[in-house]
């Protein structure tokens, strides 16, 4: 009878904080509060995603700290919930540069069922809000995935195919740096190999070090311009 109830007190304020906070805007409230404005001659960079970026940090937490990168990413979001909280969790931090990696828990239907046109546009919309403020940006490709664990129905590999093609189309007539994670790490079956996601999703270590240099090659080739 307790388990029962600890569950339903869980459940309920899971409910209540979707409700309230759909989009985790407080999730890092804190953080940005404490967080100083940028050094003369900083180069701010903010990565912003789901739980693929946030597992980032606890994997490999040297590759943020030394190159001061800041992570800005919340398990199971979709590209509507970062989307929400971009002006917080981007614009009000003045990066130079921000990289976006979204859009696996929209193809996995964490929100329910949307069309990939709907997430390519959430995407866009981060990117052009990002330009109005004078923020470089890096499209990130949606990393391969033939499987999900929570979710054995739904089979993303094409949609994950055809979403980075969108992606590419949209940052090479836009001027924007496309970083292309999907090539360097897709398996015969398009899928992620073992060595690097376990469950098919989320990077091993293995995976995130395939997945650093081209971070930050990205981000310097944004950062100039080119």
């Amino acid at each position: 009878m307790a388990s029962i109830m600890l569950f339903a007190i869980g459940a309920k304020a899971q409910d209540d904080k979707l409700h309230k906070d759909w989009a985790n805007i407080q999730g890092y409230e804190e953080r940005n509060s404490k967080l100083a404005p940028p050094a003369k001659g900083e180069n701010r960079v903010v990565y912003m995603g789901d739980s693929i970026t946030d597992f980032w940090m606890n994997n490999d937490s040297t590759f943020f700290k030394s190159n001061s990168y800041i992570n800005r990413g919340i398990s199971g979001q979709t590209t509507g919930q970062m989307l929400v909280r971009f002006r917080e969790d981007v614009i009000n931090l003045k990066p130079n540069v921000v990289v976006i990696l979204a859009g696996i828990n929209d193809i996995a239907e964490n929100n329910g069922p949307s069309k990939l046109e709907d997430v390519f546009g959430n995407i866009v919309s981060m990117a052009e809000l990002a330009k109005t403020n004078n923020i470089k940006v890096v499209i990130s490709s949606v990393l391969p995935a033939n499987k999900f664990p929570w979710r054995p129905s739904i089979i993303p590999t094409e949609k994950v195919v055809q979403l980075n093609a969108m992606l590419k189309e949209y940052a090479d007539k836009n001027g924007i740096v496309y970083l292309d994670y999907y090539s360097a790490m897709v398996d015969s079956d398009k899928g992620l190999p073992a060595n690097l996601a376990k469950d098919g999703v989320h990077p091993t270590l293995e995976g995130y070090k395939i997945m650093e240099p081209l971070a930050v090659k990205a981000i310097d080739k944004a950062m100039k311009g080119k």
